[in-house]
C-alpha cells in the first residue's frame, strides 16, 4: 500500500493506517463524527446485483474493518440492513485489543433508521452480541415499537413524523456514541447530507467497470441546493484500489 496525499513521512504499516483512519473526535472540538463509508467501481457504481460485496478488494477490506472497530456504533438505513443481511459486530482478539487502546467499548452495536417497518426478527435485530439501537419516529406503529423491544433492541425516537437526522445524532452523542460509522444505504447518506451531518467520506474506488443500472452513494427526491464542498485528507494507492478520505470543509459544529 503506498500513500500519494499527504506526501507520506513514514510507510503505511497498520499503526500508520489506524492513526488516518481514526475517528478525530478527541482533538476536534466538535460533539461527534459522522463517517460515510462506501466501495465503488470506477464507473460510479455501488453494487453489483443489490450487494457491496462483489466490489469489495483486500485493500477496501481493510480500511472497511477499520471504520467499525475505531467506531461508537454503526449506523445502517434499513433497506441495507436487510440488503446485505447485516448481522451485528464480534470483535476477533485483534478489534478487541485496538478497541481496548482506543479507550472503546467491547463491541460497537448497529443503529438502524427506519420509518417503521424494520421486522423484528432482522438479522440486525436477532443476531447481534449487543442490543441493537431502533432509530425511528413516533409515528412508528406502537405494536412494532413493542415487537423490537421484545427481541432486545433498544428504540430511539427522533422526529414525530419522520426520523429527525440531527436529533437522532445528537442523542446518540449524549450517549456517548461520538464516532459514527456509516454504512449506507444510499438514501441515508442522501438524508445526511442535505442536513449537513457528514464530517467525512470515506470512498474506495475498485478498479472495476459496472456500467448496467448500479445505484450511486448518495441519493434524494431531489439534488442538494448548495453541493457539499469536502477536502481531500488522504489518498493511498493497493494494487489498483484508490482509497480516498475526503473531509468536510466547514466551521466545528
Amino acid at each position: 500500500m503506498d500513500q500519494v496525499w499527504p506526501p507520506p513521512t513514514r510507510p503505511i504499516d497498520e499503526d500508520a493506517l489506524e492513526e488516518l483512519y481514526r475517528y478525530p473526535v478527541d482533538d476536534e472540538p466538535r460533539r461527534r463524527w459522522v463517517a460515510v463509508n462506501f466501495v465503488s467501481s470506477l464507473d460510479g457504481g455501488i453494487e453489483i446485483e443489490g450487494r457491496s460485496r462483489g466490489l469489495s478488494t483486500p485493500a477496501d477490506r481493510r480500511v472497511f474493518a477499520l471504520a467499525h472497530d475505531l467506531a461508537d456504533v454503526v449506523l445502517l438505513g434499513s433497506g441495507t440492513a436487510l440488503a446485505e443481511n447485516y448481522p451485528g459486530l464480534r470483535p476477533d482478539a485483534r478489534t478487541a485489543e485496538r478497541r481496548r487502546r482506543h479507550g472503546l467499548s467491547e463491541v460497537a452495536p448497529l443503529a438502524v433508521v427506519t420509518s417503521g417497518t424494520f421486522p423484528a426478527d432482522a438479522t440486525s435485530i436477532v443476531d447481534v452480541g449487543v442490543p441493537t439501537i431502533v432509530i425511528t419516529s413516533a409515528a412508528a406503529p406502537a405494536a412494532q415499537q413493542e415487537a423490537w423491544r421484545a427481541a432486545g433492541a433498544r428504540v430511539l425516537i427522533a422526529g414525530e413524523d419522520t426520523v429527525d437526522l440531527p436529533a437522532a445524532l445528537a442523542r446518540l452523542a449524549d450517549d456517548g456514541y461520538r464516532r459514527i460509522d456509516c454504512e449506507g444505504g444510499p438514501g441515508l447518506v442522501g438524508t445526511l447530507l442535505a442536513e449537513d451531518l457528514v464530517d467525512e467520506m470515506r470512498l474506495s474506488v475498485a478498479p472495476l467497470a459496472v456500467a448496467g443500472r448500479a445505484g450511486r452513494v448518495a441519493t434524494s427526491a431531489n439534488p442538494l441546493e448548495e453541493p457539499r464542498g469536502f477536502d481531500v485528507a488522504s489518498l493511498l494507492v493497493d494494487d489498483g484500489t484508490l482509497l480516498i478520505r475526503y473531509v468536510r470543509g466547514r466551521s466545528a459544529t
